[in-house]
């Protein structure tokens, strides 16, 4: 393509991204009643929430604000659409864009002679392409977009995009509560200690037995009794070992040998380490240094006694704690069952394997929700793929007996989102509708019957995701009998950016430092920054600056 056939079809691209982005905040202003030059009106278009698919878009009028003026940016190309969720997170924009229209009112006073001071984006400014690959997501290496980007940015731009929240979105902390109250811990059951990794116990782990259960030498060396020296039995005599109880009883000034794990004969004293003692030609045992009553002798009991709580009901089975049952003496537990959850994947857009193309896109939640989802204590099964069919959905519904389905996509108001009329039809209660959170705001959680719960999750990626962290894992929290840990908390590197309204989770990863470094690669259909991450930084409405603290929430 020529250069100017290039600059041509960018600007095509930017001016119908302009205008689609001046319609969504002509929608919100004109709600709120904020500025008159963005009137009221604009129906909504139908959309879709699935992998690859368009969100609700408001039409309306043309964007009237001020002209861009090329000339005031050297090197820049024309102001292009990014997403927000795919804009810079570092920055320190925390003022809703004030500070970049203050930079515009001064550049429009002074002339296009003097350049407008630099100011980081905001997000009622979106960044200029041309800025370098310090955080704009969705560039290139050179932080350029490329030829027709912008035009494919704008047409399917989805609803974690827009500017403002869905009408009675769920706060994002409130929407964690219901989650999780809407929970009771499932039934307890039996397994054996092999099974059991990963599950709660239903009840506290008591110790069967003394802990341990005889005095037993804690190292190889010399059983001996009273002060030294001591006799050794003649040459032949038959040494102490570890499973062979029995040992003779010492007399006071005699010793034995004997190795770390065996029981310690009646009457010792202590036991003397191989490397501080030296045996005399006539068969004495010397000590080359003090030795003290009972040293290196673990007591009966001196872990625990039988009957002594180990661990409480609600604990973490871990592999520790297998160990520490096995040595009180359990062959099983008793643990709260695993929810059982059905992966529902739809869309026709999306490939099982190989190379995209065609139109078509892998699906990257049916590989990643099974894996995620047995992190969280569940026990999921094989993922069923059921495209765009209203009736197939309706179907597996009805006929699943699992505690949790986990459907992707198709939780928006599209011609072929079918989630919220499926559960319509199924009388299911919605327990939230929407979750005031970028990315994933589409998501829901509903309860068709007694003991069942669906979790909606939006169709892309790093969205799903955060339907995850929101909705599902407080879900199986409660489900699993899992009692919630104190939130992790760390200071932000850098500042990032916010949504006016919404909260944000935002992939960070620790520096070495203690504190969390916000990543790129962070839109809605993004998972490169989240595959880079070691959590997801919970960012309040408005962004938050340099230095402050947020949660973190951990990732499997």
């Amino acid at each position: 393509m020529k250069e100017a056939d290039g600059d041509s079809a960018l600007d095509r691209a930017t001016e119908e991204a302009l205008a689609l982005f001046a319609d969504q905040r002509s929608a919100k202003r004109s709600r709120a009643g904020a500025d008159d030059r963005f009137p009221d009106g604009g129906a909504q278009a139908p959309g879709r929430s699935g992998a690859g698919g368009a969100e609700p878009r408001r039409a309306g009028p043309a964007y009237d604000g001020p002209a861009y003026d090329a000339s005031a940016h050297d090197g820049q190309s024309p102001l292009a659409y990014f997403p927000f969720d795919e804009m810079p997170v570092g920055g320190g924009v925390v003022d809703g864009g004030r500070a970049m229209r203050t930079a515009r009112a001064a550049h429009a006073t002074r002339g296009p002679s003097v350049p407008a001071p630099a100011q980081p984006p905001a997000y009622d400014d979106f960044p200029f392409t041309g800025i370098d690959d310090t955080g704009i997501s969705g560039t290139d290496d050179t932080g350029i977009v490329q030829d027709g980007k912008d035009r494919k940015r704008a047409r399917d731009m989805t609803a974690d995009d827009t500017p403002h929240a869905p009408h009675g979105a769920t706060p994002w902390r409130t929407a964690r509560a219901v989650a999780a109250a809407a929970a009771v811990a499932l039934p307890a059951e039996d397994r054996a200690l092999g099974d059991a990794l990963g599950q709660v116990l239903a009840e506290p782990l008591v110790a069967l037995t003394d802990l341990p259960s005889f005095d037993t030498s804690a190292m190889d060396g010399w059983a001996v009794s009273g002060p030294g020296p001591w006799k050794l039995p003649p040459p032949g005599a038959q040494d102490v070992l570890a499973g062979r109880p029995g040992a003779r009883p010492l007399r006071d000034g005699g010793a034995v040998r004997i190795a770390t794990g065996a029981p310690v004969p009646p009457g010792a004293t202590a036991v003397l380490r191989s490397e501080h003692g030296e045996v005399t030609v006539k068969g004495e045992l010397l000590a080359a240094r003090h030795v003290s009553h009972g040293q290196d002798i673990r007591p009966r009991g001196g872990e625990c006694r039988q009957g002594d709580e180990l661990v409480p009901a609600g604990t973490l089975v871990t592999p520790a704690l297998l160990g520490l049952a096995a040595a009180a003496g359990y062959d099983e537990l008793t643990v709260v069952r695993r929810p059982r959850v059905d992966v529902l994947v739809l869309g026709d857009e999306l490939l099982r394997e190989g190379l995209p193309e065609g139109g078509l896109i892998r699906d990257a939640l049916g590989p990643m929700l099974g894996p995620w989802l047995r992190a969280l204590g569940a026990e999921p099964g094989e993922a069923l793929f059921l495209g765009d069919d209203e009736d197939a959905l309706y179907e597996a519904l009805a006929a699943s007996t699992a505690d949790v389905v986990v459907t992707t996509g198709g939780t928006a108001s599209g011609p072929v989102d079918h989630v919220h009329p499926t559960l319509r039809r199924l009388g299911a209660e919605l327990l939230v509708d929407g979750v005031a959170v970028r990315p994933g705001h589409p998501m829901l959680l509903a309860r068709p019957g007694p003991g069942r719960h669906v979790v909606g999750l939006p169709g892309n990626p790093l969205a799903a995701v955060a339907g995850l962290l929101t909705l599902a894992e407080p879900l199986l929290r409660g489900l699993t009998g899992r009692v919630p840990g104190e939130p992790v908390r760390a200071v932000l590197a850098e500042a990032v950016s916010g949504h006016p309204e919404d909260t944000r989770l935002v992939p960070v990863a620790y520096d070495g430092a203690g504190r969390v470094r916000p990543l790129r690669f962070h839109g809605p259909a993004m998972l490169r920054g989240l595959a880079a991450a070691d959590g997801m930084a919970v960012v309040p409405a408005g962004g938050a600056g340099r230095a402050a603290e947020v949660q973190v929430l951990g990732l499997p």
